[in-house]
């Protein structure tokens, strides 16, 4: 009777023979060791709940961060971005724990070792699925118009796929507002895609009265939805099943 290779009580198999056995025996192993892998890109390509990054720059408006952040999270999932000028305005923990580590150019190339590393403006723009930018002060709208990247928020901006939602809410002072500028920049935006959701007209931060407060959270997360709808996604609430 044939025995197991390398027994006494048989032959050895022929080298072929060998070594398609070692291919069978190893096929189970691969498969298994390649599921979760499967798993995870089939997982991805089945993902019906959006992502969007929510980006602040500099504005007193800044303090309505963290109500913003919660409305988006009824419908999406939500990264935080973060001049420096915005962190004046409000603290990491007052954000929605889902949305936390607040992201700033201090962690763009923390990470970064060497060439294939992670670059963090990069991996932003192919994370998210639209990019808010509530508040949007003069200063970087002025930026972004001109093309600038010097911070992470802009860089973001500059990278961004002009395929996907891009949401612009203003604040600014109402003689910035006002100023023939602010209408050329805005412009721009508008040709690059993005969406401008209007300031209102109230008391601002700095006493005056007139145009240039932050819209509303609600009507920000509102214009999000609805861009996000009409780029294919189902935006009901989280507690609705079936949606996302």
């Amino acid at each position: 009777m044939q025995g197991m290779p390398g027994s006494s009580g048989g032959a050895p198999l022929q080298q072929g023979e060998q070594e398609q056995r070692e291919q069978r025996e190893q096929q189970p192993a691969q498969h298994e060791q390649g599921a979760p892998a499967a798993a995870l890109e089939a997982g991805n390509s089945q993902r019906q709940r959006p992502r969007v990054l929510l980006a602040a720059s500099g504005s007193v408006a800044t303090i309505k961060l963290a109500q913003l952040a919660e409305l988006l999270l009824q419908f999406a999932d939500v990264r935080v971005v973060a001049t420096k000028s915005a962190r004046y305005f409000f603290q990491d923990g007052e954000l929605p724990a889902a949305c936390r580590p607040v992201l700033g150019d201090e962690d763009e190339w923390r990470q970064w070792r060497a060439v294939g590393d992670p670059v963090v403006h990069i991996e932003l723009r192919r994370w998210a699925d639209a990019l808010v930018i509530a508040p949007l002060s003069a200063n970087t709208l002025a930026k972004i118009a001109s093309g600038l990247c010097d911070n992470l928020l802009t860089c973001v901006v500059r990278a961004w796929d002009s395929g996907k939602p891009l949401l612009l809410a203003p604040a600014m002072n109402t003689f910035m507002w006002e100023s023939p500028f602010t209408e050329q920049h805005l412009e721009v935006c508008r040709q690059l895609g993005a969406t401008v959701v209007a300031p209102v007209s109230k008391r601002l931060a700095c006493g005056d009265v007139g145009a240039g407060a932050m819209a509303a959270p609600a009507d920000i997360a509102a214009a999000c939805r609805q861009r996000l709808v009409a780029s294919g996604f189902e935006c009901g609430s989280r507690a609705q099943p079936g949606f996302c």
